[in-house]
C-alpha cells in the first residue's frame, strides 16, 4: 500500500521511526515532512499528507503531532479526508471498517512507539466494511462538507 506519513516537529522522531517500520512491512512510504525537529506549524503538514491521498499518491495517510489534536482538527478541514486520532487498536480498525477513516492520527507525546505500530498495523489491515448504515453515514459526512463549504 502507498502510505503518507507526516508529521510537525514534535512527531518528527516518531514519523521517522514508523516510516521505516512501514517500509520493513513492505509499504511504498510518500514522507509529507517536517524533515526536522524545528518548529513548524502542523495545519501545514496536515495539508501537505492531504494532498497527497486527494491526488492519489497515497492511499492512507499517518499523521502526527504532538497530542494529535491539532493535526486532527486541521485535517478534517479538507473535503475527503476523514481523520481520526487513535489511542486504542479497536478505534484504529473500526475507524477504517465503519467510518472509512483514511488518515490516522497519533499523538507523538501520547504514544509510544510499539503502541504506535500496533496501531498502524490496524488501521492498514483494515477496509471499510461497505454496510449500508455506514455508507449512509460516510454520505451524510460527505453532505455536510458540500453544505457548510468546506
Amino acid at each position: 500500500m502507498r502510505i503518507a506519513i507526516g508529521a510537525d516537529h514534535a512527531g518528527y522522531d516518531l514519523k521517522q521511526l514508523l516510516a521505516d517500520y512501514l517500509r520493513h512491512l513492505g509499504h511504498v512510504v510518500i514522507d509529507t515532512g517536517t524533515n526536522s525537529a524545528e518548529p513548524v506549524d502542523y495545519p501545514d503538514y496536515a495539508e501537505t499528507l492531504a494532498t497527497a491521498l486527494l491526488d492519489g499518491r497515497a492511499e492512507r495517510g499517518v499523521l502526527i503531532c504532538g497530542s494529535g489534536v491539532g493535526a486532527s482538527v486541521s485535517a478534517n478541514k479538507i473535503p475527503g479526508i476523514r481523520a481520526g486520532l487513535c489511542h486504542n487498536t479497536y478505534s484504529a480498525r473500526q475507524g477504517v471498517e465503519h467510518d472509512a477513516m483514511n488518515v490516522l492520527v497519533l499523538g507523538a507525546r501520547v504514544v509510544g512507539v510499539e503502541l504506535a505500530r500496533e496501531l498502524v498495523v490496524n488501521f492498514l489491515a483494515a477496509t471499510f466494511c461497505g454496510e449500508e448504515r455506514h455508507r449512509r453515514r460516510v454520505e451524510k459526512i460527505a453532505a455536510l462538507e458540500r453544505r457548510y463549504g468546506k
